[in-house]
């Protein structure tokens, strides 16, 4: 769901409870004050897990909070972003690679596949991304460029258009 809601005190929790009283699970909340936005409002990203015929229910108790549902929908990672990695990437800690994209709500790895020769050699592995916006699918890669450099891998991107 995307809402919009007066940015003042208290408003994110009276948007949050009434999930939680219709049996929803709360999987990500996303929400980012822009700079220099001065209309007193604030767009939230939640993710939920929720009962279907629990929805016409929530709907109504959040416009009794007085929240705006802006958009609802059931997929949330819209585009996708396939890239590929070269390097030690097992030695250097694959894992902590792909949490650095999990862990940021916005984006997630949906699929990875991994080649390696030998314990001592390099191994490749393509990775696809999934993200909420393409705002956020270009703050992922710049994760992975960063982590790249740090980890002295070799980032080959994209191999499609961002859909």
């Amino acid at each position: 769901m995307k809402l919009e809601m007066k940015d003042s005190p208290g408003q994110l929790v009276a948007a949050l409870r009434p999930i939680s009283d219709v049996g929803g699970n709360i999987i990500a909340v996303i929400h980012q004050r822009e700079p220099g936005s001065h209309d007193g409002l604030l767009n939230v990203q939640i993710v939920l897990d929720l009962p279907e015929r629990r929805l016409d229910e929530l709907v109504g108790l959040l416009q009794k909070e007085g929240v705006h549902i802006q958009r609802i929908g059931r997929e949330r990672l819209l585009y996708r972003r396939t890239v590929i990695m070269i390097g030690h990437l097992m030695h250097t800690d694959l894992s902590d690679t792909i949490d650095r994209i999990d862990s940021t709500g916005f984006a997630e790895v949906s699929e990875l596949a991994m080649s390696m020769p030998a314990i001592s050699e390099r191994s490749s592995s393509r990775l696809t991304i999934k993200s909420v916006t393409k705002e956020d699918m270009e703050r992922a890669i710049e994760i992975l460029r960063s982590v790249s450099q740090e980890k002295d891998l070799l980032l080959i991107e994209p191999l499609e258009e961002m859909a």
